[in-house]
């Protein structure tokens, strides 16, 4: 790794103290218990866009497969299946329309921080080359939209309506769907698509509840509040001290936009994201090489490929991501592979802190006031947080009507009073306040117990994995839960570019489908497959650990206590994961299928 000879043995253990020091003044006692759900506040997650939800009557029919959540990852598995023949594909959203994280978030400012022409699926398929290198998300939005309506999932989609429980029938060996609208459907197979990211939360702040002007979360923004478009011009603001409260993605990408707005805007901020040049741009087919059947593809391909620390003949996208690549893998292929440990612990070590130092110097480049740039300057890891990239957030600093307020030495907010914030011994008096506080990681779904699933013989999923850990193949399927189908679960791998990996789980779980229904069978993996599966996830797990242990609090780490137990990832990347699952499904398919006891209708 470049510039390790910059970096003395001394000047590194400076560096690790300081970042030891800087993250003992963020973790809290309390963990991921600090944060609250919306559920507890009904106004935070409200819809705001579906209008008045329409009355129908309950739905008692069959269905070939449910898909629960209407996301990317369930529009892509409903593509997927609608590409080989599938007839009656329901997708069940929460949302009113298809969309997911984009669906709801509509917040000023927002774009995609992959380039567009990788995240955004299936453009060969639709024919579509985004008109921006990072899109902003209407552009997004509408793209879930136009692969819905081209593969037809219209149709039998079900909006506005939240799953309840999944329940297998041994008779009929079909799954018993029922929703808060009063259906009770059934469905051959069933495919969870509800997100990682997708339940909002709330900081548990003392008085939170107590504040008497106006609020909301990012992902419900009220433009009826403050005036203006996801591309700016928050008149309504004009008189107006705000708070926002986050500045992580979405807090880096809102930040200038209310700063426009706002009489006054204060940022509570507990910890610097790491802020890189964003240099968006509009784009043309020319410029990304969209002159030939299967481009999207080949570009995102190239893309993981080089983001999962693999070797690749040429840089296609070019950007902040893929040349801080070696960074963003904690462990790279070629170093498990060779086995030298404390070697690569070392360079990567070096060449994070020449990262982390430009990061800083950039800080102190822009923002004009050298107390202002002090607090910026984050002081971890690279990849102890998801970058962020922008030209415009720095810069918000420099004007007279932003003020940082750094809550670090008090853990945080100290509390919310009907007239404000408070932090140490100072009142912020605010007239809206906005928490950009995200979404809790893995609090939606199957996995959380929020959807109760119920297997053979009433067995529930949430049981078996509390008592014994995850027990999957691939991540995708579990003994005891025949044709359930999980996408963007555990214990199968990750990328920055998500959308990459949900497509792969979705032409994944078509394989298996289009197999049960050629060999009459079930799709349901041996006992003695998970535990090989399970062997095969540890076997480097552990080498994550010593990254993770020393980060600042954060979604990585359950805010600071750690991993979870278990192995949770495929230890190998997401290039090597999708390049198992597809010779997987070459050679041994068939192991994953049982003969049915009763006949398909």
């Amino acid at each position: 790794m470049a510039n390790s000879q910059e970096w003395s043995v001394e000047a590194l253990a400076d560096l690790r103290e300081r970042y030891r020091a800087e993250r003992e003044r963020r973790v809290r006692p309390d963990g991921v218990r600090q944060y609250l759900a919306a559920a507890e506040f009904g106004y935070y997650a409200d819809d705001p866009y579906a209008g008045e939800t329409a009355e129908r009557e309950p739905l008692r029919d069959r269905v070939d497969v449910a898909v629960v959540g209407g996301g990317f990852g369930g529009i892509l598995a409903g593509a997927r299946l609608r590409r080989q023949g599938v007839e009656r594909v329901r997708v069940i959203e929460t949302g009113g329309d298809f969309g997911g994280t984009w669906y709801w978030n509509r917040y000023p400012g927002i774009h995609c921080d992959i380039e567009s022409h990788v995240y955004l699926p299936m453009l060969d398929e639709t024919g579509y080359v985004p008109e921006w290198k990072y899109a902003p998300g209407e552009e997004i939005r509408r793209h879930a939209v136009r692969i819905a309506e081209q593969f037809d999932l219209y149709r039998d989609a079900l909006f506005s309506t939240a799953v309840t429980a999944l329940t297998w029938d041994d008779a009929t060996e079909t799954w018993i769907v029922t929703t808060d609208r009063g259906d009770e459907f059934r469905a051959t197979y069933v495919v969870t698509a509800t997100g990682t990211l997708s339940e909002l939360k709330l900081p548990g702040i003392p008085g939170i509840e107590s504040f008497k002007g106006h609020t909301f979360h990012t992902s419900r923004w009220d433009y009826a509040y403050t005036g203006g478009t996801p591309d700016g011009g928050l008149a309504r603001l004009a008189d107006k001290r705000v708070g926002v409260v986050g500045t992580g993605a979405t807090g880096i990408q809102v930040v200038p936009k209310l700063a426009e707005g706002a009489q006054h805007l204060y940022v509570f901020q507990r910890t610097p994201s790491t802020v890189d040049v964003r240099a968006n741009r509009r784009t043309t087919a020319q410029d990304v090489g969209a002159d030939h059947d299967g481009w999207a593809r080949e570009r995102r391909d190239n893309f993981l490929r080089i983001v999962s620390g693999e070797a690749a003949e040429a840089d296609l996208v070019a950007d902040q991501w893929t040349r801080s690549a070696g960074l963003l893998e904690k462990l790279l292929p070629s170093f498990r592979r060779h086995g030298d440990r404390a070697a690569f612990e070392a360079a990567y070590e070096a060449a994070d802190a020449a990262k982390m130092n430009d990061i800083r110097a950039r800080v102190e480049q822009i923002v004009t006031d050298p107390g202002t740039a002090e607090k910026l300057k984050p002081w971890y890891r690279y990849a102890c947080k998801r970058p962020t990239f922008s030209d415009l957030y720095l810069q918000a600093f420099n004007r007279d009507n932003v003020t940082l307020v750094d809550t670090a030495d008090s853990h945080g907010i100290e509390r919310v009073t009907e007239r404000g914030v408070v932090v140490g011994d100072t009142e912020y008096e605010l007239d809206c306040l906005v928490f950009a506080t995200g979404f809790s990681v893995g609090a939606s779904g199957i996995h959380s117990g929020r959807l109760p699933v119920h297997g053979r013989n009433g067995v529930q999923l949430q049981d078996v994995w509390r008592k014994r850990g995850p027990r999957t193949l691939h991540g995708l399927t579990s003994n005891g839960f025949p044709n359930l189908i999980q996408l963007g679960g555990v214990q199968s791998t990750s990328s920055v570019n998500y959308t990459h990996v949900l497509d792969e789980h979705a032409v994944h779980a078509a394989a298996l489908i289009a197999a049960a229904e050629a060999e009459g069978a079930l799709v349901e993996p041996s006992c003695e497959a998970e535990d090989a599966w399970v062997t095969a996830l540890a076997e480097g797990a552990a080498d994550h650990e010593w990254f993770h242990a020393e980060c600042t609090p954060g979604y990585y780490n359950a805010e600071g206590r750690g991993r979870p137990n278990g192995p949770t990832a495929y230890p190998h990347g997401a290039f090597a994961f999708h390049d198992l699952l597809r010779k997987w499904r070459a050679a041994s398919l068939g192991e994953i299928l049982h003969t049915r006891t009763v006949a398909l209708d």
